[in-house]
């Protein structure tokens, strides 16, 4: 079968491998579509100091070359021994964590922060960009006939953004202020949506993300050239919004939007920053505010992402690109320009 497989620094290829066969507790899927990640770009971009060498994941024992594809929905065509409540033919997106169970954190349900994590198509073997793999039943989430497998595949991404979202405690009617228009930024404006929070602003320098995601409906402006202390005043009456979400991953978002929550309130860093910031503690202290952290997602945002879908929440246009295996590297070098938003690989082209 076709891959799409990472084996080391701007280094993919589309190899042809032998096609997997489901062990004990697994199933074999066909793959329909994969997304293509921040993380896959971090991933392909990273330079390593001269000599270093790809270390195996110490939970998963994966190591290179990965086929990559964390995001993505398939079709169950086989069966391993001792699989139960999942049927040849069922479609499916997939939880794709691997935890140890045993940390800190696994030991609180917080399988998303455990200090040994992997992902199916990053860190474990496998993974979506390829024509079939082979996951543990237990990570599958049933599709209902209502959402396809292209949204299917936005299922894992657009679960970041709702993990987000319940992190930050908004309840339906009170406002929000959204930090970034990428995919998750995108995803996190749905999720408000979905929680009965529409008065929401999207900040966002970026023209082209602008208009994607104001052509969604979202109330939008430009940070650089707008007011944003003002808009923010008069969407809350002076009172500041209930909460606020870094999905940009740049140290302005967060500075400029502590001072514009409301008493109380919680900012959510969902982005991934490659540079440390500076700021001043004191808008937390007077306001009683606080910065909170959102990492990936648990089983049941993966279900509440599906039932939103499923209601006809989410709408992929103007913001979602198909391409083939063989346009993966060029996707990967069109996001980290800035351009495109989410590219979805056909896994069988």
């Amino acid at each position: 079968m076709r891959a799409a497989r990472f084996h080391g620094t701007q280094d993919l290829r589309v190899d042809h491998i032998d096609e997997p066969a489901p062990g004990r507790g697994q199933v074999k899927l066909k793959n329909a579509f994969a997304g293509i990640c921040g993380s896959d770009l971090h991933m392909y971009f990273a330079p390593l100091p001269e000599g270093s060498e790809y270390p195996k994941h110490p939970l998963t024992g994966a190591g290179l070359p990965q086929v990559l594809g964390h995001e993505f929905s398939g079709t169950v065509v086989e069966l391993g021994a001792d699989v139960d409540g999942v049927a040849v033919g069922d479609r499916v997106a997939v939880w794709p964590v691997y935890y140890c169970g045993r940390c800190a954190a696994c030991r609180q349900g917080r399988y998303n922060a455990c200090r040994m994590i992997g992902f199916h198509g990053l860190t474990a073997d496998g993974g979506g960009m390829a024509e079939f793999t082979t996951v543990p039943a237990s990570q599958l989430h049933k599709l209902p006939d209502a959402v396809d497998l292209r949204l299917g595949a936005l299922v894992e991404p657009m679960a970041v953004a709702w993990h987000a979202v319940e992190r930050s405690g908004i309840r339906p009617g009170q406002s929000a202020l959204v930090a970034g228009a990428g995919p998750i930024g995108i995803g996190v404006w749905f999720a408000l949506k979905a929680h009965g929070v529409d008065r929401v602003i999207v900040s966002e320098p970026s023209a082209p993300r602008r208009a994607t995601i104001g052509a969604l409906g979202a109330d939008v402006l430009d940070p650089v050239n707008e007011d944003l202390p003002a808009r923010v005043a008069d969407l809350t009456g002076g009172d500041g919004v209930e909460a606020a979400f870094d999905a940009a991953g740049a140290g302005p978002a967060i500075a400029s939007a502590l001072p514009l929550l409301a008493p109380g309130a919680n900012l959510v860093v969902v982005a991934i920053h490659e540079r440390p910031m500076e700021f001043l503690p004191t808008a937390l202290v007077m306001a009683e505010t606080e910065i909170r952290g959102a990492l990936a997602y648990l089983p049941a945002d993966f279900d509440a992402v599906i039932d939103a879908m499923a209601r006809g929440v989410y709408d992929t246009t103007g913001w979602v690109d198909e391409i083939g295996l063989d346009g993966v590297a060029s996707a990967l070098q069109t996001l980290r320009e800035g351009k495109g938003a989410k590219f979805l690989v056909r896994a069988g082209s």
